[in-house]
């Protein structure tokens, strides 16, 4: 892949390409979890284009408690909490930006909190390896669950990342399917809370999740598609805890 990360990015915000299918579907970016070694955890997504509603942003914090909160430009129904609201300790709508500062490097705010973060991302010898097979794969392989359980298994150690699903359900208790196209590490990261500085980034333990979903014990960004099972409220959770809006 010859092209920058903000570039395939720009790229991503020009096109909307709605991945095929009948599933409720998402197409962006995602840092898709980065732990501090303070017990803090951050995790942002980026959906340029959905099947449920428009596009959003979205900001996931987990405080040492182990307490989750959501904070989205979309309403609940539109965006995470339709999938994690069963374990969120409150949901906002809310502005969020992300700033792109250079070619690799971001910073996302959340004005509400305040929130302020810095991320640097790169290439490593395992993000070469794993986007290269990722490459080479039939697009139907990226449906079929054994195959997701096999990289699975080898990304977490690969990636130095603990443990990795592809597939499963959330707290909500949807199937999900998650397509990580091309992914780069975390190389480095600032943030600050609420006048807080969450600290150096480094694994937590217990390794967190939600339900089959794990945080990386790594930050990872990944470019690509999500699927998740269409809502039927006679099998699904439709709780979102907490929820309230802040006016944009």
């Amino acid at each position: 892949m010859n092209m920058e990360l903000q570039e395939l990015v720009e790229q991503l915000e020009a096109t909307h390409t709605l991945p095929a299918g009948s599933e409720e579907r998402f197409n962006g970016y995602a840092g898709m979890g980065l732990p501090f070694t303070s017990g803090h955890i951050l995790a942002m997504r980026h959906f340029t284009v959905t099947s449920i509603g428009p596009g959003y942003t979205s900001v996931w914090h987990r405080n040492p408690a182990g307490e989750w909160f959501f904070y989205t430009t979309a309403p609940a129904r539109q965006s995470c909490p339709r999938y994690f609201g069963e374990i969120a300790s409150d949901f906002v709508q809310t502005e969020i930006t992300i700033k792109w500062e250079a070619p690799f490097r971001f910073r996302i705010t959340v004005p509400v909190l305040p929130l302020d973060w810095e991320v640097s991302v790169g290439p490593t010898v395992a993000t070469r390896l794993m986007n290269t097979i990722a490459g080479i794969l039939p697009n139907a392989a990226w449906k079929n669950t054994a195959v997701l359980a096999i990289m699975g298994v080898f990304a977490g150690p690969m990636l130095g990342a603990g443990h990795i699903r592809m597939y499963g359900s959330v707290p909500n208790r949807q199937r999900f399917i998650a397509n990580p196209r091309l992914i780069w590490a975390i190389t480095d990261s600032r943030a600050v809370l609420a006048g807080e500085d969450l600290g150096l980034p480094g694994p937590v333990h217990p390794q967190a999740h939600l339900a089959d979903f794990w945080i990386p014990q790594r930050g990872l960004l990944a470019i690509g598609e999500s699927y998740f099972e269409t809502f039927d409220p006679a099998r699904h959770s439709s709780l979102i805890t907490g929820a309230k809006k802040v006016s944009l």
